[in-house]
């Protein structure tokens, strides 16, 4: 029979994870090592890092910004020396930040490419020998996290503004971020590294107008905006061994909002 364990167990995995404090990176990272990886949570916020580390069973703190080339190769290669592979790889890095056409400055749109794409490329640099090491006895994962706004634009009647709601650059490099996954895909599967797309719908927590998250939530055939609790079984399916013929894909959990 089979059990949860064989489909979505990760003893002996190591997996990193960007953006590992933020709403969904932290239900990532329990997830990820709720079945077994040893994470590595990457963030710029230290006290955040330990205090998220000190709920995990195994878990590996690296302070680093995904812009920055040094840190990244750094984080590479404490990675190697300490932990000697790598079976999975999230990249959930993000910084939230409203706008519209009227505002948004070109100098927008190259941060957030910075962020979204450059840093993809980053991460793979640093770490694309112990993913291809890993497919000798696993099936590596790689996971891109992108977001609905990278499928459909945002909504603006819905915010009570129109410099409230998404900004233009955010859902351009989002959409960026859904075909690298797929060129990466299409490159490193020869190797045996898999790479997919994540793209969660509206997940905005707790804390936020409840006006607003109503609007949002009507906008999905479910009628309800998302619980971040609700994104780690995708985490777990991708990145699971046992998801080994599916790469070049993009899951969505968006309560149905890219349907309509």
């Amino acid at each position: 029979m089979i059990t949860p364990n064989d489909l979505f167990g990760l003893d002996g995995r190591v997996a990193v994870v960007t953006g590992a404090t933020g709403r969904l990176g932290r239900v990532m990272a329990e997830a990820l090592a709720g079945a077994g990886a040893t994470v590595w949570l990457v963030g710029r916020d230290q006290g955040k890092l330990d205090a998220l580390a000190a709920t995990l069973p195994k878990a590996e703190k690296a302070r680093c910004d995904v812009t920055v080339d040094e840190e990244v190769a750094a984080l590479g290669t404490r990675i190697r020396d300490e932990s000697g592979r790598l079976d999975v790889l999230v990249h959930n890095a993000h910084v939230g930040k409203a706008g519209s056409l009227r505002t948004a400055k070109p100098s927008d749109y190259l941060q957030a490419a910075d962020l979204a794409l450059s840093a993809f490329q980053r991460l793979l640099d640093a770490t694309r020998d112990l993913l291809v090491a890993a497919a000798a006895d696993s099936s590596p994962s790689v996971i891109a996290v992108a977001s609905m706004y990278g499928l459909v634009s945002p909504k603006a009647h819905l915010y009570d503004t129109p410099e409230g709601g998404n900004p233009p650059f955010y859902g351009a490099v989002k959409a960026g971020l859904i075909q690298l996954a797929r060129y990466a895909a299409a490159e490193m599967g020869p190797a045996g590294v898999r790479v997919n797309c994540l793209t969660p719908g509206a997940f905005p927590g707790g804390g936020g107008d409840p006006a607003l998250i109503a609007r949002l939530g009507q906008q999905t055939p479910l009628g309800r905006v998302g619980d971040p609790a609700e994104i780690a079984t995708s985490v777990l399916y991708l990145a699971s061994p046992r998801t080994s013929y599916v790469t070049g894909a993009n899951v969505v959990v968006d309560g149905g909002w890219t349907a309509w």
